[in-house]
C-alpha cells in the first residue's frame, strides 16, 4: 500500500429499480448482489468491496428507499437511513431517463440529513431521451445542489472509470479493512438465498414476488466442486404458495433452474437445489416472522466506526467457522 492510501464505506442511496446493485456489480466488475428488472430486490445491507494498491472502497448496497406499506418496507428505510448515517461517503443514484418523484425527494431528504459527503449517479444515461436530458439532469442538481453530478450507464459501461476514480478522490485516509482478494461480507450461503429470491423476482408476476421470503436449510458443500442447497420459499397466502408452486410444480421448477444457474456461475460449484414453499401469514407485518427470518435485526445493518469494524468482522468469521459455514466470497473463486 501506498502512503497516501484511501478507504471508507459509501453508502449506496436512491428508490427501488434505480440500478444501484447493477452498479455496484458494475464497478466491482464481479457479480456479487442480485438484480432484477423488479423494484425491492435488495432487502438488507450488503457490501461489495473493491481495493487496488492506492485505495479500498467498500460500497454499501441498500434497500431503495420507498413509501412504506409494511413493517418490512419500514425496516428497510431504516436499514438505508442508517447506512447513509454511518458511512464514509454517501453515492446516490438517480435514474435519469425519468424526471425525479417523490421517493427521489425523499432519498434527496435523508442524504441532507445525514450531513455527509456525497456524489451522485445519474443512471441510466444510455436510455435516456435527448430531449429530456439537459432538464432531467437540472431536475436531479436541484435535489442535491451539493453533490457532484455524473451521468453513468450501470449497463453499457458509461463513465464508470470517472466515477470510480471520484469515489476514490473523495475517501478519507485509511487503512484496508478486508484481505485484497475479498469482494463481500456475505457468504456463499447468504448469497444463495438472495439468487434464490432474485429468480422467484424475474419469473413471478404482481405483488406475488414481493411476498417471497428464502430461508437456507441446509448448505452442505459435498467437496470443492459440488455442492448441496436446500431452501424454504416462504409466501403469505395459500393462493400465492400455489402460484409459485405451479400446476405440477411448473413454477418452483423454473425458479430453481434459473437460482440454480446463479448460484453455479457465484459459487463455482455444480449446485444440487432442492426448494420448497411453506405459508408464513402475513410475514411482511410480524416482528417475530421478520425476526425468523433475518430481517429483524436493526444492529445488522449497522456500520460502526473503524475498531468496531474490525471486532465485528473477527466476531462473525469466528461465528461462522463454529457453525462450519463457508468463508466470504472472492475473486479467488466461489469463496
Amino acid at each position: 500500500m501506498t502512503e497516501l492510501h484511501r478507504s471508507g464505506f459509501i453508502a449506496l442511496a436512491g428508490r427501488p429499480n434505480v440500478g444501484k446493485s447493477t452498479l455496484v456489480n458494475a464497478l466491482l466488475k464481479e457479480s456479487i448482489l442480485p438484480v432484477s428488472p423488479k423494484p425491492q430486490t435488495t432487502r438488507k445491507r450488503q457490501l461489495g468491496i473493491l481495493t487496488t494498491q492506492q485505495a479500498q472502497a467498500v460500497f454499501v448496497d441498500t434497500p431503495g428507499i420507498h413509501a412504506p406499506h409494511h413493517r418490512l418496507g419500514e425496516l428497510m428505510n431504516e436499514t438505508a437511513q442508517e447506512a447513509l448515517l454511518d458511512a464514509d461517503l454517501v453515492l446516490c443514484v438517480f435514474d435519469l431517463h425519468v424526471p425525479p418523484g417523490r421517493d427521489d425527494q425523499r432519498v434527496a431528504s435523508a442524504v441532507e440529513t445525514s450531513e455527509k459527503p456525497s456524489l451522485a449517479a445519474l443512471n441510466k444515461i444510455d436510455l435516456t431521451s435527448p430531449a429530456d436530458l439537459q432538464s432531467n439532469w437540472e431536475a436531479y442538481e436541484r435535489l442535491l445542489p451539493f453533490a457532484k453530478a455524473i451521468g453513468v450507464s450501470a449497463t453499457r459501461g458509461d463513465n464508470l472509470e470517472l466515477l470510480l476514480a471520484q469515489v476514490f478522490e473523495s475517501l478519507p485516509p485509511g487503512p484496508r479493512y478486508y484481505p485484497e482478494a475479498e469482494v463481500t461480507d456475505a457468504y456463499e450461503r447468504d448469497l444463495a438465498a438472495d439468487l434464490i429470491r432474485s429468480a422467484a423476482l424475474e419469473l413471478l408476476r404482481q405483488e406475488v414476488p414481493h411476498s417471497v421470503a428464502v430461508v437456507i436449510d441446509e448448505y452442505r458443500e459435498r467437496n470443492e466442486r459440488v455442492a448441496f442447497i436446500a431452501a424454504t420459499l416462504y409466501v403469505e397466502r395459500d393462493s400465492q404458495k400455489g402460484i409459485v408452486i405451479g400446476k405440477g410444480g411448473q413454477m418452483l421448477r423454473e425458479i430453481g433452474k434459473l437460482a440454480r444457474r446463479g448460484i453455479e456461475a457465484m459459487s463455482g460449484r455444480r449446485v444440487y437445489l432442492r426448494l420448497q414453499v411453506k405459508v408464513l401469514p402475513g410475514w411482511r407485518n410480524d416482528e417475530q416472522a421478520l425476526q425468523r427470518l433475518g430481517y429483524g435485526t436493526r444492529s445488522a445493518s449497522r456500520l460502526a466506526g473503524p475498531t468496531v469494524r474490525r471486532l465485528d468482522r473477527a466476531a462473525r468469521r469466528l461465528d461462522r467457522a463454529r457453525r462450519g459455514l463457508s468463508s466470504p466470497r472472492s475473486r479467488r473463486g466461489g469463496r
